[in-house]
């Protein structure tokens, strides 16, 4: 599988089935919907609904059902980086090569940009999903047990001396949680039996952390151009990150060992298990 090929195409889908969702939205303050559609637009690589999309078709499912689902999820990751960049949290000035959502539409309406995605997310999901548990499994994996919770960690772990104990922590609630969950909502609208499920668990829980030591090792050594965002703020910050913590070298080693375990998780699936293997193996190669 040519991975790259794979994700473009994955994401064009996802892009016109957002465009299409954001399109129907009238009764908004048009500034507001400028200001969500300017973040939603602005890029990224959608990872965390093309797993979705992935893991619903190891186990059987269709994308047409996963949709929504993959919608959500980048909605919420989508509010998380608005809120990452604001001047209370991260303070940075571009994001995917663009000006961050604070820098052109003011902190005011950044804010309110990204609690309008997050509540849109949950509206989506009641709507689009009779599976309960997907919801609540979204739900923890996004706040104060999850996302959250990891972002609260990590500010309080700026300047701080953490163990490599702390610091998993931080990376599993931070990143890890919304993208296990990424996989696992996939699965159990595809109707995913409890063996397959636990496989999938394991295998997101592996890449998440995997994800965001990848992420750590690129605020060090990635290029501006490349990443779209400034590099080197992790240590300005002063971060604990595993570059600072174990060096460049071993940070990439633990990601590399961390990948490998997750594809062995896939060997049930067979050949459907082809993209979240390819995906796996890409989040330690990418640029970005």
């Amino acid at each position: 599988m040519n991975i790259e090929t794979h994700l473009q195409a994955c994401k064009l889908e996802v892009d016109r089935a957002m465009e299409n969702y954001f399109s129907g939205q009238a009764d908004w303050p048009p500034r507001l919907k400028e200001a969500i559609v300017y973040s939603l637009k602005a890029g990224g690589k959608r990872i965390r609904p093309i797993l979705a999309i992935a893991a619903c078709e190891a186990c059987g499912g269709c994308r047409e059902n996963v949709m929504p689902v993959a919608l959500a999820l980048e909605m919420i990751h989508t509010f998380s980086l608005i809120h990452d960049d604001l001047p209370a949290m991260d303070n940075d000035d571009l994001r995917r090569g663009l000006p961050t959502n604070h820098k052109v539409f003011g902190e005011g309406l950044a804010v309110l940009a990204g609690d309008g995605l997050l509540a849109e997310a949950f509206y989506l999901l009641s709507q689009s999903t009779s599976n309960l548990e997907v919801l609540r499994d979204i739900a923890l994996a996004t706040g104060s047990a999850g996302m959250v919770g990891g972002q609260v960690l990590d500010l309080e772990g700026e300047g701080a001396t953490l163990t490599s104990i702390d610091l998993e922590k931080i990376h599993r609630y931070k990143t890890g949680r919304l993208i296990t969950v990424s996989v696992t909502s996939g699965a159990k609208i595809a109707g995913a039996k409890p063996s397959e499920l636990e496989a999938l668990k394991a295998y997101g829980e592996r890449i998440g952390l995997a994800f965001q030591i990848a992420d750590d090792v690129l605020n060090v050594e990635g290029s501006r151009e490349e990443m779209g965002k400034s590099i080197g703020s992790d240590q300005d910050n002063q971060k604990a990150t595993y570059p600072s913590l174990l060096g460049l070298e071993d940070s990439k080693t633990k990601a590399r060992e961390l990948v490998e375990a997750a594809i062995l998780f896939l060997k049930p699936f067979g050949a459907k298990s082809e993209a979240l293997s390819a995906i796996a193996s890409y989040i330690v190669l990418r640029k970005n």
